[in-house]
């Protein structure tokens, strides 16, 4: 992944653009990643895996006879994790 820093992007905005259209483009203010730009592809695919999962999750619930504590659920959805 290509990386700049804020003030980068500011100046090549229409680089960043062109870039972000091919690849996510990570955004560096004072040497920490703070944000990544991509393209809306990407970004809607992304969200559709979110969904997915999510709604697969929701679909193993409704067989699953077992009740467990929905706290550990909702952090693991939230940072990424799956079964």
């Amino acid at each position: 992944m290509k990386a700049l820093s804020a003030n980068e992007a500011k100046t090549q905005f229409g680089n960043l653009l062109l870039n972000a259209q091919r690849e996510p483009v990570q955004i560096n203010k004072n040497g920490k990643a703070v944000a990544v730009m991509m393209s809306m592809d990407d970004y809607q695919g992304m969200e559709s895996l979110k969904l997915k999962l999510l709604q697969d999750r929701a679909e193993k619930a409704k067989v699953d006879t077992n009740t467990v504590d929905g706290t550990p659920f909702f952090q693991d959805l939230a940072s990424g994790k799956h079964d």
